[in-house]
């Protein structure tokens, strides 16, 4: 099938390029030259494990290509995915500018029959306004289907190439059933493909997220009350976590959630709430969220003083998760903001995230090449991002750096005790 993706961030991206991997011909479009330019020559804009080998590879036998000309792409395709951006509007609802200004493009390109596709992250009615602004611009016939992705970020494409469902939402039988052909080679293992009306399709990915999100501040609740009454939230964590009413997923203790999309749709959920019905329960998983990422600024000042002049913090871990270099709504940009107004310098590393730092901070923080420079002359070390390589260090290296022996984890990936005896002051999460 001859495919149409509009937008090559991370969603655009990946499906796109997953879409050319199962045997379909896909144009990927954006009106970012610097960022078509680089996707022609094999060189993909964002980290995401597996990516670039499937672009080069897919690009290589001509199944992928890329190109800032939409209405040539439109033209030549059956179906046209929109996977543009939704920002957060001041009100905190989504802004669909982008959405808007792509589908009158697509209307004005149509030459016949086409079926268009919601890949974005988009407020409930939305599949219903494009509707309006296509027909605004055209006389040719159209269908519009709602395609919510579920993709995590740092393991999208495993995620899109083996969905736990694909979620389509839409009137147009004919349209379902060729988006349907698109997905079956994805949904080998029985996994279902389920069909709804376009705006309960839409509400499904905001209500995933906003759980999800739920879950998260739930846990880091829980781990704070922990910590005053003196209990572990490790051992209650593994005692929860095994009823199968709950389960071991996205109950980690930690420094609050960030990225794409957990706190932009969180926010939305509730704008479109409004007043009627005020969404209370999730204005509450928001502000423990932004408490989550202030709280081991809170534990470095309770050790150090609230002034912090005079001492410098190595920081291990800037992506908002491992995997990715994503540090858009980071914990580690709320830290560092922090330290660096107490008086502290800050010394940081990250495996994929440092041009992403880089643009946020500029010059007012170091930026180490190695995860063991950045403990030079600090005065302590903090754990933000769990990547693996963080997970097994050297520690008489890290003791050997460090001015004095303190570790502040806000993952919780070292035993305590363990720390302890090698001579640490270690402080972590609700243990």
């Amino acid at each position: 099938m001859k495919l149409a993706v509009v937008g090559t961030g991370y969603v655009g991206l990946v499906a796109g390029t997953c879409f050319a991997e199962s045997g379909n011909d896909v144009i990927c479009v954006d009106i970012d030259e610097s960022k078509i330019a680089m996707l022609k020559q094999g060189k993909v804009p964002i980290y995401e494990p597996g990516l670039e080998e499937m672009v080069r590879r897919n690009a290589a036998e001509q199944r992928l290509s890329f190109t800032m000309d939409l209405p040539a792409a439109v033209r030549s395709s059956e179906v046209i995915f929109i996977a543009v951006g939704t920002p957060q509007g001041p009100s905190g609802n989504a802004n669909l500018d982008f959405v808007r200004a792509t589908a009158k493009g697509i209307a004005q390109a149509m030459d016949g029959f086409k079926i268009i596709v919601t890949k974005s992250t988009v407020p409930v009615g939305t599949a219903d306004q494009i509707k309006l602004w296509i027909a605004e611009e055209t006389s040719h016939p159209f269908a519009v289907v709602s395609n919510p992705e579920f993709m995590k970020e740092g393991a999208a494409v495993e995620d899109f190439m083996k969905p736990d469902r694909v979620v389509l939402g839409g009137d147009n039988d004919e349209a379902i059933e060729a988006v349907k052909e698109l997905y079956e080679p994805f949904l080998r293992t029985g996994n279902p493909i389920l069909t709804m009306d376009s705006r309960s399709a839409e509400m499904s990915k905001y209500a995933a997220n906003a759980m999800l999100a739920t879950k998260i501040s739930f846990i880091n609740e829980v781990a704070r009350l922990c910590e005053g009454l003196n209990a572990n939230i490790s051992e209650v964590r593994r005692a929860i976590s095994l009823d199968r009413r709950i389960g071991p997923h996205f109950i980690f203790p930690g420094v609050g959630y960030g990225g794409s999309c957990f706190p932009k749709d969180v926010r939305a959920m509730i704008g479109m709430g409004g007043q009627d019905p005020e969404m209370f329960l999730l204005q509450a998983v928001e502000r423990v969220n932004e408490g989550q990422k202030g709280l081991l600024v809170e534990k470095v000042k309770r050790h150090f003083g609230d002034n912090l002049s005079g001492h410098i913090f190595a920081i291990w871990g800037l992506a908002f998760k491992p995997r990715t270099d994503d540090m858009r709504d980071a914990p580690a940009i709320t830290v560092i903001d922090a330290l660096l107004d107490a008086g502290a310098q800050v010394q940081a590393f990250d495996p994929e995230a440092m041009m992403e730092a880089r643009k946020l901070f500029g010059e007012r923080i170091r930026y180490a090449q190695r995860n063991y420079d950045a403990l030079n002359g600090a005065s302590a070390l903090l754990i933000l991002t769990e990547w693996n390589e963080f997970r097994r260090p050297d520690f008489q290296r890290i003791k050997s750096l460090l001015k004095q022996p303190v570790i502040l984890d806000g993952r919780n990936i070292y035993d305590p005790a363990d720390l302890r005896k090698l001579g640490f002051d270690y402080i972590s999460i609700g243990r």
